[in-house]
């Protein structure tokens, strides 16, 4: 009998297994290669040795090559422009066209991906592949999808309103594009750094009501109208307690300007999301419905309304507007982390690693927030959806703007170092946010504590007790 290899019995034993392997087969690895790894591993810690004098020596900072800020590149060729004697406003269309061009790269090479990433983030939550087929790893699975929505007939309802039916798919992509405008990428990296940037962000995101409402009045069919109301009257209802969140921002760091609330976050080494818990909920759960997300996604309930407003779409068509719900999400990735999570500083991390880098970790970030809860949440219901919002994230919003403005007006005369005024409130908003979520919920007659009634059936009849009396026991 010829006698088997012994197997690790466990998983933490076959782990240590692997690595063994590992090790053995790294010192079998030949002394040339050993030494090319060396020699390249000295010369990465030698290279970052001198990046980092040149940082703390301060010759980077302002220059064209300065990578931190890539707007050091704009300002520097801006200048050039200026001193050569070009026409005045070539500079400005030169530098503008420059950040345009970012500013799609940035959403077209999302959007390219972005379904990939989605799908194989769920796969993984839901203990499947997801795309793996087309590509290397699935990833040319976007570009087949597109090939096949291009692909397909567009069927255009024969009643309906042509010109109307046209726009809503171009429409819906403007305030995806456009919400780009203020958010700051890094000190000088910012396309549109306006003084009201956050009344610009809140006017620029109810423009998708229009697109949705024109998408469901145009296809002159009931299904998409019935869709279409249902969206805008979620996405009307939910800007009100956006909106008030955002004022909570704006009444504590004192200014509408976003590159300045990142800063004021910054120079304080405070995110508001510690200092403004609900309002930072709010924002991010009203966000959800205005871009037709999980648990939100209200206009694309397949079970009732078909496919909601765009039911009459077919082709590309329908591809833009499933693509823009990617587009959006991002977006209001970077906008919670611009008003929340401290934009693209990083208490002091800035001055070494890029602060758009920073600023795309955090979207990315909230972004995977949104897979997870699309992975786990059921979608609620319309009335549950507008009864949270009337009934619950609104009145309390109201109460939240008046007690930060209270704490904002003893802030500005609180002569203190600003460690102990900002720490207070921020233990004094998270126990009154508990306490308000804890009493309303119970004023609106929400119960949790009430206990499950056992099933009488399997615990009194069935079961074990059941089987010892058959067998007499």
């Amino acid at each position: 009998m010829s006698e088997q290899p012994m197997r690790p019995a466990t998983p933490m034993l076959r782990q240590i297994a692997e690595h063994r392997s590992l090790l053995q087969r790294f010192m079998g690895v030949s002394k040339e290669w050993k030494g090319f790894a060396l020699l390249l591993l000295g010369g990465l810690g030698l290279s970052n040795l001198a990046i980092a004098y040149v940082v703390i020596d301060g010759r980077l900072d302002g220059q064209w090559y300065d990578i931190r800020d890539l707007g050091n590149v704009t300002q520097h060729l801006r200048s050039w422009m200026q001193d050569e004697g070009f026409h005045p406003a070539v500079p400005y269309l030169t530098t503008a066209l420059l950040g345009a061009l970012g500013i799609l790269s940035v959403v077209g090479g999302w959007l390219l991906i972005g379904s990939w990433v989605e799908r194989r983030v769920l796969a993984k939550f839901q203990i499947r592949q997801g795309p793996n087929r087309t590509g290397p790893f699935g990833l040319f699975q976007p570009i087949a999808d597109a090939v096949k929505l291009m692909q397909k007939e567009v069927v255009i309802p024969r009643v309906a309103d042509k010109f109307l039916y046209y726009a809503p798919p171009v429409i819906i992509f403007i305030p995806a594009i456009l919400g780009w405008g203020p958010v700051p990428w890094a000190g000088k990296m910012s396309f549109l750094d306006l003084n009201v940037g956050v009344l610009y962000t809140i006017a620029i995101s109810s423009l998708g009501v229009l697109g949705v409402f024109l998408a469901g009045w145009s296809s002159n069919n009931h299904y998409s109208l019935l869709g279409a109301m249902r969206t805008v009257a979620m996405m009307v209802s939910y800007e009100i307690p956006i909106s008030l969140a955002l004022l909570a921002v704006v009444l504590l760091t004192g200014s509408m300007q976003l590159s300045t609330i990142v800063a004021w976050q910054a120079n304080y080494n405070a995110w508001l999301i510690f200092l403004l818990p609900f309002a930072a909920f709010t924002f991010l759960f009203a966000s959800t419905a205005e871009i037709n997300r999980t648990p939100n996604d209200i206009g694309e309930a397949e079970s009732e309304i078909v496919a909601g407003f765009y039911t009459e779409y077919s082709g590309m068509k329908a591809g833009l507007f499933m693509g823009v719900e990617l587009g959006n999400a991002i977006l209001v990735g970077a906008m919670m982390a611009t008003f929340f999570l401290g934009g693209y500083t990083m208490f002091g991390l800035e001055t070494w690693i890029p602060g758009y880098l920073i600023l795309a970790a955090k979207i990315g970030a909230v972004y995977f927030l949104f897979v997870w809860l699309r992975g786990t949440l059921p979608r609620f219901r319309l009335d549950q959806l507008m009864g949270y919002a009337w009934k619950f994230l609104i009145p309390l919003s109201v109460v939240q703007v008046l007690l930060v403005a209270v704490e904002a007006s003893i802030f500005a005369r609180w002569e203190t170092p600003a460690l102990f005024p900002l720490a207070a409130f921020a233990l004094l908003n998270l126990g009154l946010t508990v306490e308000m979520v804890r009493r309303w919920a119970h004023a609106l007659g929400y119960a949790p504590e009430v206990a499950q009634q056992q099933p009488v059936m399997a615990t009194a009849i069935g079961g074990l007790k059941a089987a010892q009396k058959m067998r007499g026991g």
